[in-house]
């Protein structure tokens, strides 16, 4: 792995009242949460420059704060940096993704390929009980490599695809060939239909659940562009009518406070073709914070 990027508070105010989230240490012994670039892009049906995407991340956690009304118990963070080339060396990935001690790994891609190296380096050898939960407007189960295979990639290394929930599936954005290959591997599907007449808390629980029945890890992977396009410009598959970002920011958190969470990871932005407000990026760095908001209640239950 690279070093992080620099410091990114300099040109922001300083209030030692309101302490600024980021700038997180390099890892040294266990810690609650763990940041890991995964910068893939090279393998994605769509130009992107997804790569340039963990280090925008990291620039842009500063302007928020770690705080939550909702409380919980302090945690302590680490950021290994950035992978080193995952596409070109896609088993060195995964391994250094498993060298990460944390109860939750948060990678930030890249592309949805990033998904294959966190999820495999995350189960391991537990594969065969693991869950996968994605919130994306596409089923990812083309051919070949790219960021259109993940699920497929990951049911075919031995993940049980009657473990895989997929949320936010969008009609115009899929193939019926596609549609019938998730049948045919068990995977259940919650359209982006439904939804519109469905909580995004329920889908997430009723998701967890499915994922979880062995009672193996589960990585979710919350790929941006199942987002409404105006909340997620910066996808370059995002379409208008997806979900919003408040829906996507609820579901970080409620993964990152289900205990079997072990991964997550953020993709299919490049922060290169955002708005001049950033509110891709912003929505990114957001999604982590609520996935720590998440880790600090379940590790706060599971003291008392």
């Amino acid at each position: 792995m690279n070093a992080s990027a620099g410091s990114p508070t300099a040109s922001l105010p300083s209030d030692p009242l309101w302490p600024r989230a980021g700038g997180w240490p390099a890892p040294s012994g266990h810690v609650d949460v763990a940041l890991v670039g995964v910068p893939t892009h090279r393998t994605s049906i769509s130009a992107t420059n997804a790569h340039e995407t963990p280090d925008a991340v990291r620039a842009m956690l500063p302007r928020y704060s770690e705080f939550t009304h909702s409380g919980g118990r302090e945690l302590t963070f680490a950021d290994c940096g950035n992978l080193v080339d995952p596409d070109g060396d896609e088993q060195g990935a995964i391994e250094r993704i498993a060298a990460v001690d944390a109860e939750l790994l948060i990678a930030l891609g890249g592309d949805n390929a990033a998904t294959v190296s966190t999820a495999l380096g995350r189960w391991g050898a537990r594969i065969g009980t693991a869950g996968l939960v994605t919130l994306d407007a596409h089923y990812d189960l083309r051919d070949g490599v790219s960021n259109g295979s993940p699920v497929r990639r990951l049911i075919e290394a031995g993940l049980d695809g009657t473990r895989v929930v997929q949320v936010g599936i969008s009609d115009f954005a899929n193939s019926a060939e596609y549609a019938a290959r998730a049948r045919d591997f068990g995977i259940t599907v919650i359209l982006r239909d439904e939804l519109a007449r469905r909580p995004i808390a329920d889908c997430m629980a009723e998701a967890l659940e499915i994922a979880g029945a062995a009672g193996g890890p589960i990585h979710v992977d919350l790929d941006v562009d199942v987002c409404d396009r105006s909340v997620a410009p910066a996808c370059p598959a995002s379409v208008p009518g997806g979900i919003s970002a408040f829906e996507l920011r609820t579901a970080a958190r409620i993964a990152g406070e289900h205990r079997q969470v072990e991964s997550i990871d953020l993709t299919e932005v490049d922060a290169t073709a955002d708005t001049a407000d950033a509110r891709t990026v912003r929505l990114v760095a957001l999604c982590v914070l609520e996935a720590t908001a998440g880790v600090r209640h379940r590790l706060g239950a599971s003291a008392t």
